[in-house]
């Protein structure tokens, strides 16, 4: 096996969390979610890059990417802390945000500045980058920066709507559409994600043979099967949430569950697949 990086835990961790809070702001910033849903989201990548960042001091140092992890998870706790402090309701205007939740889902915040949540995966993204200027000499930095960059998006896509799909039992009157974005988004980095994959040296070299994946090919087709898999399910959800029960919402959150692991084995596994 060869081609890529070697597998680092702590740029995956940096990776998720980045690309997790970059797709809250994108929900955020149309001041329709409660506030409920950035707490939850905060919450986890705050946690995810604190790890991540813990991991890498302990086993895998880099020293730019571990204090931009930290950074990451400072930021998504300020955000947090800012988004736990109401402002007065703003006056008149209807184009203010009105109450702090409202079931409807027309407004949901009252003084939170979305771009609050801007910070984290910038500082994230100064993480990424690092981990990738920092690859061995043999691995062709600008496509392992594009993979890693494509990869926090990817990932933090898939995660993020399984998570809005869940918020719609605490939420069941917000539209559908943000939910709908997040699987557009997901369907429109699936494409970007896989070519860069299949850029030589890469998994168009595992399924054609050309690299051995010491499984005589299984994981080649293992990593085909959960890319195709991916796209699919990103299709039938978006044609579930075309019905208008209630429990379409559901059967999409489902299928955002099978996405995730889909989507976590179309990065991870490449990345297992072409270890230097």
């Amino acid at each position: 096996m060869s081609g890529g990086a070697p597998v680092d835990v702590a740029t995956v961790l940096c990776q998720w969390s980045a690309g997790g809070l970059a797709f809250l702001w994108i929900t955020t910033r149309r001041r329709e979610v409660g506030l409920g849903y950035g707490w939850l989201v905060r919450s986890i990548y705050m946690t995810i890059a604190a790890v991540g960042a813990a991991t890498g001091l302990v086993f895998q140092p880099n020293g730019v990417r571990d204090a931009a992890c930290i950074a990451m998870a400072v930021a998504a706790a300020a955000a947090l802390v800012r988004s736990t402090l109401r402002s007065p309701p703003a006056a008149s205007s209807a184009d203010e945000p009105g109450p702090a939740f409202d079931p409807r889902g027309v407004r949901s915040v009252d003084g939170f500045d979305p771009r609050w949540d801007l910070p984290g995966p910038l500082l994230g993204a100064v993480g990424v980058v690092a981990a990738a200027l920092a690859s061995p000499g043999d691995v062709v930095t600008i496509l392992h920066l594009a993979r890693l960059l494509a990869g926090a998006a990817f990932l933090g896509v898939v995660t993020d709507a399984m998570l809005l799909g869940h918020w719609y039992l605490v939420q069941p009157g917000l539209r559908r559409e943000p939910l709908r974005a997040l699987v557009r988004h997901l369907a429109s980095v699936w494409p970007i994600e896989v070519g860069l994959l299949l850029i030589p040296t890469g998994m168009g070299s595992v399924l054609s043979g050309s690299i051995d994946d010491g499984y005589g090919g299984l994981l080649g087709w293992f990593w085909a099967t959960c890319a195709i898999t991916t796209i699919a399910l990103a299709g039938v959800t978006v044609a579930a949430l075309r019905e208008r029960e209630y429990a379409a919402v559901m059967a999409a959150t489902g299928l955002l569950y099978l996405a995730i692991l889909t989507g976590f084995g179309t990065d991870l596994v490449a990345r297992l697949t072409l270890v230097s």
